[in-house]
């Protein structure tokens, strides 16, 4: 199980995934703060995510798929 500070998001990614590095580069730029957990170390995360990658988790349990802009990150942001 992994710890997050309830103010922080995860990113769900995997190694050589250059969706996964657009999206980090929109939290980046952003400043959202995040945690990323490569689904390659997790069995279960992988089978939840595996087709799904990257994705934004908040907190409160809701998930922000790809594809996204950062538009559609702030919103889910609730900025």
């Amino acid at each position: 199980m992994h710890n997050v500070l309830p103010e922080s998001y995860v990113l769900y990614h995997t190694e050589g995934c250059h969706l996964c590095e657009l999206a980090a580069a929109l939290l980046n730029a952003a400043e959202v703060p995040f945690t990323a957990i490569d689904i390659c170390d997790d069995e279960a995360l992988a089978e939840r995510y595996g087709v799904c990658i990257p994705v934004v988790k908040a907190a409160d349990e809701r998930c922000l798929f790809w594809p996204f802009d950062a538009t559609q990150l702030q919103e889910f942001l609730g900025a």
